[in-house]
């Protein structure tokens, strides 16, 4: 139960009960989604995860800490208003819920890598000194938040992870071990329970863990599950076998098909682990969302980035609800242990508020004193994203054709050195794109003196494997013609800031006038029927793009790559009385009648639970009436 640790705690002497013979109490996590303390006001659907703990006789939950999240710049830390980590651990307190945490500092999890920096993105997981001295000082303050809340000390985190899956890196290096082992001792006392979690093999394990940190290992459903705990058995023969990361669903990458997994394999993976006397986490329980720009990607042979959705095909979805999985996993469970009596809460209401037009605002080229105030950095070849201390987001490169060029000459970029797309420019007209993986050549005309942009946009920096130190923009020359392009103009911009702040144009262009092609910003606002439910917002005749909601940044849209289709906006974003203001930035190209579209469902998920189709709300009309059960 919520107070009692002893069947969660790794005991020397409890290698679980005979294979075939259930034990007396299954030992069941849940993994809430790695953005617990996630940028995102709170919300029905952030408690919809606690509401059916009890329902399912779940009541641990394991939690990321993402670092750069907390500390944006060197020895800038913050803990407040939606990063409050306290106030997360309060909550879950209150609802007597165990916390595993898992404070990396790697943590990888599909979210934007460590905190950027020209120096430290080039040391990472190491001994190498800049690293290593980051490393301790944010552990210097992260620690010190939690050691009152540890277990033994009357509070209700049971167990400290180190590291994250540390095995996979190319690193090995047990000194580097040695001093996080040391690093969390110093700071949290000998009694606290550290851990290690890596693949399941032996490789992985063999430098994932060190002597002192309990080896455990994650993998999905498969049909021998006494095969895939052998590896960890090797290290820890006596201790519990722990699945630290049961994977119930899937990523999902940009470009490719919308991943799932069968929920009846993933109820009798679980099965057969429980039979064993396993501990069993799940990752993802409930899926969530990439808010911003915090999706991280992977290379596996290329760059691979990571959707907005981080709904996983999880038993509860990106919105909080209860899907088929889900229920396949409570019959699995109820064959362990007696389940509440009950029905399962309702999925949260959600609302299609319709057809919503958009008007030009203007075109980032025009907007540059409000996108960048403190005006541009010159230098004579390119600098990165981290060279001008840009953790996120977009940076302008500008300079001038340094010759008459009347044949089609190529702009060219040596391969992967565009990270990661390139809009490019030509006298302010649109010429087409550069990509990190795709096309590093574009043909171009103009006269000596033409004034040639490139905004570049960083899609997530590498959060898994070796190539973990993932630079952003242009790392290269470019050239045109083979001749070298040089002094620059270097624009970071502050979307974000220019967003909350509002625009100085006096008026946005016409409603209905030709959008064009090009990176632009369109604005507009819609009212609701009185309520502010969870909605999800289509992009018609879109390109690809960032959204912004009432100044919070949404994410990224990409319809034209897809999976994804629609972007899933909480209504605890929304207001129930006074206009929703919308802001996009799309970077390609609009529709001729530009307009977002409030739907009631995702397109590419779907929810046990339906929702009729709701009618587009009318000016003047009353709400509906609230859904029954909530």
């Amino acid at each position: 139960g919520p107070g009692t640790s002893s069947r969660l705690l790794p005991n020397p002497g409890d290698r679980g009960p005979p294979a075939g013979k259930p034990p007396k109490a299954a030992r069941l996590l849940c993994h809430a989604d790695p953005r617990g303390c996630a940028p995102l006001p709170p919300s029905p659907q952030g408690m919809q995860t606690p509401r059916l703990l009890p329902s399912l006789i779940l009541t641990l939950v394991p939690s990321y800490v993402p670092w750069n999240y907390h500390e944006p710049l060197p020895g800038v830390y913050d803990f407040s208003g939606d990063r409050d980590l306290g106030h997360f651990l309060d909550l879950t307190a209150e609802m007597g819920l165990l916390v595993i945490l898992r404070p990396g500092p790697y943590i990888c999890a599909e979210w934007e890598m460590v905190r950027a920096g020209q120096r430290l993105l080039s040391q990472l997981l190491s001994l190498l000194p800049d690293y290593l001295q980051a490393v301790d000082s944010w552990l210097e303050v992260l620690l010190p938040r939690i050691k009152p809340r540890l277990y033994q000390n009357g509070g209700n985190i049971i167990s400290i992870q180190v590291e994250n899956e540390y095995g996979s890196y190319s690193g090995c290096d047990y000194d580097y071990l040695r001093h996080l082992r040391a690093a969390f001792r110093t700071r949290l006392g000998p009694d606290v329970l550290l851990f290690t979690t890596d693949g399941n093999s032996a490789a992985e394990l063999r430098c994932g863990t060190l002597q002192g940190l309990y080896a455990t290992v994650d993998f999905g459903p498969g049909p021998n599950v006494t095969a895939a705990f052998a590896p960890q058995r090797l290290y820890e023969p006596k201790g519990p076998l722990v699945n630290s990361e049961y994977y119930t669903g899937w990523l999902d990458y940009w470009g490719e098909p919308h991943a799932s997994s069968s929920p009846a394999q993933v109820a009798q993976g679980l099965q057969d682990m429980l039979q064993l006397g396993a501990n069993v986490n799940m990752y993802m329980f409930q899926g969530g969302t990439n808010f911003g720009y915090w999706s991280g990607a992977d290379y596996k042979g290329c760059y691979k980035p990571v959707t907005t959705s981080y709904d996983y095909d999880a038993p509860l979805s990106e919105a909080g609800d209860p899907t088929e999985k889900l229920f396949a996993i409570r019959t699995v469970i109820g064959k362990f242990q007696p389940l509440p009596e009950g029905p399962m809460p309702p999925a949260t209401p959600k609302y299609a508020y319709g057809h919503v037009p958009l008007r030009k605002q203007g075109e980032v080229l025009e907007l540059l004193d409000v996108l960048c105030p403190g005006g541009p950095i010159r230098s004579r070849f390119p600098l990165t994203f981290e060279a001008v201390k840009q953790a996120h987001g977009f940076v302008l490169y500008r300079t001038r054709l340094p010759r008459d060029v009347w044949d089609p000459a190529p702009l060219s970029a040596p391969p992967n050195s565009v990270c990661d797309r390139a809009y490019v420019l030509l006298n302010g007209e649109y010429q087409g794109r550069l990509e990190h993986n795709g096309q590093t050549t574009l043909n171009l005309t103009g006269q000596a003196g033409a004034r040639l942009d490139l905004l570049v946009e960083n899609m997530g920096r590498i959060n898994f494997g070796v190539n973990a130190s993932d630079f952003k923009g242009l790392l290269q020359n470019l050239s045109l013609d083979s001749a070298l392009l040089s002094d620059w103009l270097i624009y970071p911009l502050d979307v974000d800031s220019a967003v909350t702040r509002g625009w100085p144009l006096p008026t946005p262009q016409a409603e209905g006038s030709r959008a064009g092609l090009g990176p632009a910003l369109y604005t507009g606002a819609f009212q609701t029927p009185g309520i502010a439910w969870d909605t999800f917002v289509k992009f018609p005749g879109w390109s690809k793009g960032q959204l912004w909601i009432n100044g919070f940044n949404v994410g990224r849209y990409w319809p034209v790559r897809g999976p994804q289709q629609t972007l899933f906006v909480p209504g605890s974003l929304l207001s129930a009385s006074a206009p929703n203001n919308i802001t996009l930035l799309e970077l390609e190209g609009a529709p001729p009648r530009p307009f977002v579209l409030f739907l009631d469902r995702p397109l590419f998920n779907q929810t046990v639970t339906s929702h009729p189709p709701s009618p587009a709300p009318q000016p003047g009309s009353p709400p509906p009436p609230p859904p029954t059960g909530l």
